[in-house]
């Protein structure tokens, strides 16, 4: 094997990525096939010169991978020859919602078949996501980061200490922050994000004009969730309904039995809100976008299955415009699109 892999002195690539990338490259190129057994850490340092550190470093790189095994007594062998890519990519996301899947998706069809992603949910739990970027920061050519967290339970937050501290570890070059923007924190990665509060406030806005005929509105608004969303969404409402004058309650979720009214109009955050708020005014043979109104929080098919009308983030969007700059090696801030889609329901 060691007539195929090539270490340059000379080179500003670290030895232990080389010794990786070589032995990628010989898998790619059929010099290398599954199955077949590699160098010992002793032996590959020692053709090449090189401390056992840096072997042992590159080799834990390729078993992390999936690449190479070793199995204990007999030594390290290729364990894949497919799948084996130039860029590598770890997709970490708070919850594998159906808003997360369409980001997701977006970017692995645009991406490309050079590129390999693995995707990993961390249930906004700190303890998870620190576990993960300290397994596998050696192991990536990217990180496409989602940084939502849960702390005691119900309080949403951006980003924590220790979190700002993980990603401060990993190379400015290889970092893409998706959905969570923190103004001054990451520089020279690729930032792309929503603005939560002035998102919905300017959707909002534009959808006066028909919100202007309903008597109040009713938000229903979780806070005690595994899952909370970030309060900027209900900072952006709140600032709405102060310069219209409009009278905002705010309730948890909809109660099952709940008494609607003409002249309401309802904003839902969860799905599972929406569905049970359509219920209650079939019930009530209440026409939707002429008795009642329904504004609902992230577009999904459901949504316009039912004609009900959305202010909503461009996920395809930002699925596509991660991958481009990825794959451009563009770096920067891009501000994902969000847009009032008015359908039947106001």
């Amino acid at each position: 094997m060691f007539e195929f892999i090539t270490i340059d002195e000379n080179s500003r690539i670290p030895k232990y990525q080389q010794i990786v990338n070589s032995i990628i490259e010989n898998i790619s190129n059929g010099n290398l096939t599954i199955d077949q057994r590699i160098p010992s850490i002793n032996k590959f340092s020692e053709e090449f010169y090189l401390s056992r550190d840096t072997v042992e470093k590159a080799y834990n790189i390729l078993k992390q991978r999936n690449i190479i095994t070793s199995i204990k007594g007999k030594g390290f062998y290729v364990s894949r020859t497919k799948l084996i890519s130039k860029v590598n990519i770890l997709f970490l996301v708070n919850k594998l919602s159906s808003y997360k899947l369409r980001i997701y998706n977006s970017f692995v069809n645009n991406i490309g078949h050079n590129c390999h992603t693995d995707l990993r949910i961390y249930h906004c739990d700190e303890s998870l996501f620190l576990n993960l970027i300290a397994k596998n920061k050696s192991a990536y050519d990217y990180f496409v980061i989602m940084p939502h967290f849960n702390m005691n339970k119900t309080t949403h937050v951006s980003y924590t200490d220790a979190v700002k501290q993980a990603l401060q570890e990993i190379p400015k070059d290889k970092l893409v922050i998706l959905d969570n923007l923190k103004e001054g924190m990451i520089r020279g990665s690729i930032e792309i994000f929503q603005d939560y509060d002035k998102d919905i406030y300017h959707a909002l806005n534009e959808a006066f004009p028909k919100i202007d005929r309903y008597k109040n509105l009713i938000l229903f608004y979780p806070t005690k969730t595994v899952y909370p969303y970030p309060k900027r969404i209900l900072h952006g409402i709140r600032r709405f309904c102060f310069e219209h004058d409009i009278d905002l309650e705010t309730l948890e979720e909809v109660p099952e039995d709940m008494i609607i009214k003409k002249g309401d109009l309802f904003l839902t955050i969860e799905e599972s809100d929406l569905v049970t708020l359509v219920k209650r005014a079939r019930e009530e043979k209440l026409k939707l976008g002429k008795d009642v109104g329904i504004i609902s929080y992230n577009d999904t098919p459901l949504k316009e299955l039912l004609g009900i009308t959305v202010v909503s983030t461009d996920f395809q969007i930002m699925g596509e415009k991660a991958a481009k700059m990825i794959l451009e090696k563009d770096k920067g801030q891009f501000k994902v699109p969000f847009n009032f889609i008015d359908r039947h329901s106001l």
